[in-house]
């Protein structure tokens, strides 16, 4: 029977099991694993990439920041991490899409200039102990470097053989149009956050610009820092909808709202952030999820926590 509820007009439900590009890499997977929290021993750290790879999770997402906080204890901490795995099994880099970020730089914050951001991906490179990145970012943006200072570093960093493709992080609309017209093919992602939490990027033009652009959005925090997962923080509204819609769909409230990021016709590739294998194996049951329009706008509604007109 169907629950009234969540009414359906759609002739088919929408799938969330799409494949993504990045630029000219691809096809590629709808989930990511992210290496924010890669602070663990190393046996733990194998562990959890192996793991990923296994369930066809193929872009891995780093950033030279990573390691001044979930435990870690020092910038560039989990590229090296990620690095050493690597190492250890050297026919893994031909099973991933590697991307990482640069551009912060704790108490300046941001340089964005085209020396640092080629020196950072040159510190990157060796972190890593590869010799390409397939994606590299600028990590939030730098309001004091022009847009096509930025395309010429990204531009010569190409012609070197050093990386692939380009993208932004948490850059706005506006600032992600800038880059994207000065760099010679464009960029090929950016990483807003999004999750069922988080809609901005779905109501400020950022899917829009990425759809008419074929850029891919990278979706970092698709479980809200884990608050979806907890329940903490989240409106009974909200968690309601969810557990409502997990239930009658046989799978966890997390892997839900991980279905709920992947479903944007953008297409979206989450990237999940877990450090336990079980966890991540969990939350790979997410693209066997569908939906109908009347339960994605039913999250919608209850995350705004308003009607539709």
């Amino acid at each position: 029977m169907t629950d009234q509820r969540f009414p359906t007009s759609d002739a088919a439900p929408l799938v969330a099991n799409l494949p993504r590009t990045l630029g000219t890499l691809g096809p590629l997977g709808p989930l990511a694993f992210g290496c924010w929290r890669l602070t663990g021993d190393h046996a733990a750290n194998c562990a959890i990439v192996e793991q990923a790879v296994n369930l066809g999770i193929t872009l891995i997402d780093n950033a030279d920041v990573y390691g001044l906080d979930w435990g870690g204890t020092h910038f560039g901490q989990c590229e090296e991490a990620l690095g050493k795995v690597l190492t250890q099994a050297p026919g893994l880099r031909d099973h991933i899409v590697l991307a990482t970020k640069g551009g912060i730089i704790p108490g300046v914050p941001y340089d964005s200039s085209a020396a640092y951001i080629t020196a950072a991906c040159e510190a990157s490179l060796r972190r890593l102990g590869v010799d390409h990145i397939d994606v590299y970012q600028i990590h939030r943006p730098d309001m004091y470097t022009h847009p096509e200072e930025i395309a010429t570093a990204f531009s010569a960093l190409r012609a070197r053989g050093l990386v692939s493709e380009f993208g932004v992080s948490n850059f706005t609309v506006s600032q992600t149009e800038a880059l994207h017209s000065y760099l010679d093919g464009g960029l090929a992602s950016s990483q807003p956050e999004f999750s069922v939490a988080h809609l901005a990027p779905m109501r400020d033009g950022m899917f829009d610009f990425c759809m008419t652009h074929n850029l891919t959005p990278l979706a970092w925090s698709p479980l809200a820092g884990g608050r979806i997962a907890t329940g903490e923080g989240i409106s009974p509204e909200l968690l309601t909808v969810l557990n409502d819609l997990a239930s009658s769909k046989s799978v966890s409230r997390a892997a839900l709202a991980t279905a709920f990021v992947l479903a944007h016709p953008s297409r979206p590739i989450a990237i999940l952030g877990t450090q336990q294998p079980d966890r991540l194996i969990d939350l790979a049951t997410a693209v066997s999820v569908q939906f109908t329009r009347s339960e994605l706008y039913a999250i919608v509604q209850a995350s705004e926590g308003q009607p539709l007109p």
